[in-house]
């Protein structure tokens, strides 16, 4: 609430002209923050007389209007109008205050802003106090457009299987006309509609559709839920938000109308809380604030309503059509460089130190070391430090035109599938085994051999074999993935060479003095460099070019190498072409007949299932019936 505290004059001391400060008077406002569907001023005009405007949502200005108030049902009828045309509505009313009411109204305000406990609550019990017997002004109305390309993103981020839930303060029908026109509903998509006005009848109303649910409760669903600001009250009571959840969880949108921003703010964190899964809140005023910062994701649009959303976000965009860059490109990219960085991580080190216990039995665990102790502190800081950087940095699964052309791809991330504990052990065994041929290969070939020279070829092939598996790790080839791991290759040698001449001009490590003259002089030495990389790394190579069972992944990689950089997008998405089931044809059939026999002739929208066009083309009786581009249609509208 905003109300005007004090009115005043500056005069300039020593002129008789009136100053800018004199024409245009100091107000000094207190402002007050709350969160709810309501905002209000208390001015005072030039005659001194106190007023109170009030604007809103509809369901909270007309509950506080008074019984005088003029043109309340016409109103409400053009409030329905406009909602119908999506447009966004606001109700304004106003009371006359007399000074009596403001003082005391005053004095109880500044009383609840010094209480400990509970303020939240005392604040809105005195708002309430002074917001009433309202006399209705009007009613306001404006269209706000889609930016571009809402519709296009929220298709593909729903191809992507991201859950979707429109979260507004719009009237419901505004709401639903918005879903209509991002192609977040459907014509043929049922809709449940939960209106109540008591707890146990919104209880009522949620068991009753769960139950008509059955055994699809808890599955996704071509459902359609919508929920005002006034049930969901109701739904969010303790005893109601698990079974509100599960039916939620059941629908493939979740329209939630006429919401405050805490009731933004407590939808996400009922997700965050009970479903293992990662929200991201988008939002662009000050309204969205709340769910933004409970999000695990915040994404802030900076456009006309401020920059408060923006201010308070994880990420910020300029367009909402940047969220499916975002997530399908700069996400997938981000969870396999993080995937890969850590399997790689682990890899390295259990390599070098699962060693050392090999050593042990060979020493009869008498604590000594097998490597020397600063190739051992160098190993992770230099010598196979290149190699994880440039994977945690340049790693791309795939192009971004492929990224953004298949939004199936995202589904690797959600799934697991590269990485989960199965993978991470698989990994582990995989370098538990790489160790045992990298230690117990070179003690059998050097088994007459000094331990030091055993020692640094053994080190040597342990840095050959790990750059060359992020090698073999590496998706998207560049320079710096060269430059990684044959320049830790090079590094490693280099190092060796000089390290060995350190002593005695530098008194360090005198047991590696001549070292790398013997290493290099010695012929095993550079048998193995070849054979034992290669050994280890066989079944990777082998596990790797299986081609019995391709993943998504796999296909849509062939396809670029076969295509070259630019990647075709006009072309279809030739490998998800098998036949689809009967009763999903009959389905897409059924909801196409439905959608065509509620419109007009050539009323259909652009980029529909099957284009007018079409359509004429297959029913002309002076041709043949082409029942294949029927077919066609069917089976690339449903894997599109």
């Amino acid at each position: 609430m905003l109300w005007v505290h004090k009115v005043g004059k500056e005069k300039r001391k020593g002129s008789s002209r009136r100053g800018a400060a004199e024409m245009n008077p100091t107000r000094n406002h207190e402002v007050a923050g709350f969160n709810r569907k309501r905002m209000s001023v208390i001015v005072r005009t030039p005659t001194g007389q106190l007023r109170l405007y009030c604007k809103g949502a509809d369901s909270v200005i007309y509950e506080r209007l008074s019984e005088d108030s003029l043109f309340v049902k016409e109103t409400l009828t053009h409030l329905e109008s406009f909602a119908r045309e999506g447009l966004r509505t606001l109700c304004i009313a106003y009371i006359d205050l007399t000074e009596l009411e403001y003082q005391q109204w005053l004095a109880m305000y500044e009383e609840v802003c010094t209480v400990v406990q509970d303020r939240a609550q005392s604040l809105e019990h005195c708002y309430d106090t002074i917001e009433k017997k309202f006399l209705l002004l009007g009613a306001t109305a404006i269209e706000d457009r889609l930016q571009a390309r809402v519709p296009e993103t929220i298709a593909n981020l729903l191809k992507a299987n991201i859950r979707i839930w429109l979260l507004t303060g719009d009237k419901e029908e505004t709401a639903v006309n918005i879903a209509y026109s991002c192609k977040l509903l459907s014509g043929h998509m049922p809709h449940i509609q939960l209106n109540a006005n008591s707890l146990e009848a919104t209880q009522q109303m949620i068991d009753q559709n769960c139950q008509d649910l059955g055994a699809l409760l808890g599955k996704e669903n071509d459902l359609a839920l919508i929920i005002d600001g006034k049930t969901l009250k109701h739904a969010l009571h303790f005893e109601v938000k698990k079974s509100f959840l599960n039916l939620a969880l059941s629908c493939r949108a979740v329209l939630c109308c006429r919401l405050s921003p805490l009731q933004k703010a407590e939808i996400v964190d009922l997700v965050k809380s009970h479903v293992r899964a990662i929200t991201l809140a988008i939002g662009d005023g000050a309204n969205d604030v709340g769910m933004i910062q409970t999000a695990h994701v915040g994404v802030g649009i900076s456009g006309n309503e401020g920059m408060q959303a923006t201010n308070n976000s994880d990420y910020a965009i300029a367009q909402f059509s940047h969220l499916e860059k975002l997530l399908l490109v700069h996400g997938a990219w981000s969870y396999f460089r993080v995937t890969k960085c850590v399997l790689y991580c682990f890899y390295k080190n259990v390599v070098l130190y699962i060693i050392e216990l090999w050593f042990a039995f060979v020493n009869g665990f008498s604590g000594q070391i097998l490597f020397e102790r600063w190739c051992i502190s160098l190993y992770n800081v230099i010598f196979t430090s290149l190699p994880t950087i440039t994977l945690g940095i340049f790693e791309q699964c795939c192009s971004q035109e492929s990224l953004l052309r298949y939004p199936q791809l995202y589904t690797i991330s959600q799934t697991g599938d590269i990485f989960n504990i199965k993978v991470l052990w698989i990994q582990c065994i995989n370098a538990f085994v790489h160790s045992f041929i990298l230690f117990w290969l070179p003690t059998k070939m050097l088994k007459h051999g000094n331990s030091f020279i055993v020692s640094n070829i053994c080190q040597r092939y342990v840095v050959v074999t790990v750059c060359l598996k992020a090698g073999l790790e590496t998706m998207s080839w560049n320079k710096f993935s060269h430059l990684a791991i044959w320049g830790s290759i090079l590094i490693w040698l280099v190092f060796f060479t000089v390290y060995s001449f350190f002593w005695p001009t530098i008194p360090i490590s005198p047991e590696m003095t001549g070292q790398a003259s013997m290493v290099l002089a010695c012929p095993y030495f550079w048998l193995g460099f070849f054979l034992v990389p290669i050994v280890c790394l066989i079944q990777n190579v082998i596990w790797k070019s299986n081609t019995c069972s391709r993943t998504l992944l796999e296909v849509v990689r062939e396809m670029e190498s076969s295509r070259g950089q630019e990647l075709d997008c006009s072309g279809e998405f030739e490998f998800l072409s098998p036949a689809c089931s009967l009763y999903a044809l009959c389905a897409l059939t059924a909801s196409l007949c439905f959608a065509l026999a509620g419109g007009y002739a050539f009323s259909q929208v652009e980029h529909a299932v099957i284009s007018q066009e079409e359509l004429v083309r297959s029913y002309d009786t002076t041709k043949s019936k082409t029942r294949r581009t029927f077919s066609t249609a069917f089976s690339e509208s449903i894997f599109e």
